[in-house]
């Protein structure tokens, strides 16, 4: 069975920083694009980064570029977001996400061009 979890979330005041993980059991993810997504209360889903499959190629949501850094160990199997100068706004679900194809980076943010989703990490940011 393909499964993705999360890890890594918690509370932090503004201006901290995580790192999430996204470790896969069931499959190895070194042929998988993966996609960091978050979703806050009311809202809809949110493209938040992905990365190829070599980690050659990432993308970002303009809302996060130059704070939130995606990268991958496929020797551990596993994809982060660092996170740095996190803001009140930053507060969501965290999800990742892998599909066995390459994407055009256009559309690597887009949630439904993913299979597999991991549970959710919720990460908050408050003073």
């Amino acid at each position: 069975q393909l499964q993705l979890v999360e890890s890594g979330g918690g509370l932090v005041q503004p201006g901290g920083s995580l790192r999430l993980s996204c470790a896969a059991s069931g499959f190895t993810l070194d042929s998988y694009y993966i996609g960091w997504f978050r979703q806050a209360p009311g809202k809809e889903r949110e493209g938040v980064s992905c990365i190829s499959s070599r980690g050659r190629n990432t993308n970002y949501a303009d809302s996060v570029k130059g704070r939130f850094t995606i990268s991958r160990d496929n020797a551990k199997n596993t994809v982060y977001l660092q996170m740095n100068s996190l803001k009140p706004e930053d507060t969501a679900v965290y999800y990742c996400a892998a599909v066995r194809r390459p994407l055009l980076s256009s559309r690597c943010v887009r949630s439904d061009e993913y299979d597999v989703w991991g549970q959710g990490t919720q990460v908050t940011v408050s003073s």
